[in-house]
């Protein structure tokens, strides 16, 4: 009898989980979005001298940028709690927090050709580029993560230093005033927000309530492509609109 040779089996490699989007979270991020614009619209009229409003004072201004940087930071860090939870790897998170800072650089640059005695130099960009950096060193929790983001809000609302005033830590927050710049996203408080997106999505994901759903029956197409493109239309939105309102409101004054 010939006797037959047993050659081990080889197992078939699983091929790497791929990253999943939800269309429900891109639509959502897509609405910050145009709500994003909206506002500047409406601050580039006021720059152009088409609509006289205070908006570092004015009620409704500031509970407007409020709600929506809010929104923008608090799905940043859901982004980055599905993003972890579909394994997507070290090097992808980090070469997507490099286009955010080169992102936030042209920011600066261009912020600086328009308005030179209060460019950005720690805006929204630059707030999620750092952001994204703390979320990778920071424990895997889920409702400790919702609890510590309530205390970094919590600690803005209750204490301030004048040593925290100075250039080099404006960034963090706790100033007593805030710096003369176009768009200041200290961490404190607005980490925090950034911290209760992602521990809130890491509960969603554990609970598995989105193991059958992704919101594509509910979401536009067009407002999930919208939020899949958000930094490309956040990069684009005030040059097109400023290069716009700019030479017209020349024109009409001559």
């Amino acid at each position: 009898m010939v006797k037959k040779s047993r050659r081990p089996v080889k197992e078939e490699k699983q091929p790497a989980p791929s990253f999943r989007r939800l269309d429900w979270l891109d639509g959502l991020r897509g609405a910050a979005v145009l709500a994003m614009i909206a506002y500047h619209f409406g601050f580039d009229l006021n720059y152009v001298g088409w609509i006289h409003q205070n908006l570092q004072q004015d009620r409704v201004w500031m509970m407007a940028r409020t709600l929506i940087l809010g929104s923008f930071l608090f799905l940043a860090g859901a982004s980055f709690a599905l993003a972890q939870h579909r394994n997507v790897q070290l090097r992808q998170h980090l070469a997507r927090i490099a286009r955010i800072a080169a992102a936030a650089i042209l920011v600066t640059l261009g912020s600086w050709l328009v308005f030179r005695d209060s460019a950005i130099y720690f805006g929204t960009l630059h707030a999620i580029a750092v952001m994204g950096l703390l979320l990778l060193v920071l424990p895997n929790w889920s409702w400790g993560l919702c609890f510590l983001g309530m205390l970094v809000i919590g600690i803005d609302v209750i204490y301030v230093n004048q040593a925290f005033n100075s250039p080099a830590l404006s960034w963090l927050g706790l100033r007593t005033f805030k710096p003369l710049t176009e768009d200041y996203v200290p961490l404190i408080p607005w980490f925090g927000a950034c911290l209760i997106g992602c521990g809130a999505m890491r509960a969603t994901l554990r609970s598995n309530l989105l193991s059958r759903w992704n919101g594509a029956d509910v979401m536009p197409s067009w407002l999930t492509w919208t939020g899949r493109h958000s930094l490309a239309i956040y990069l684009a939105h005030q040059p097109i609109l400023l290069g716009m309102l700019i030479p017209l409101s020349k024109l009409l004054r001559s």
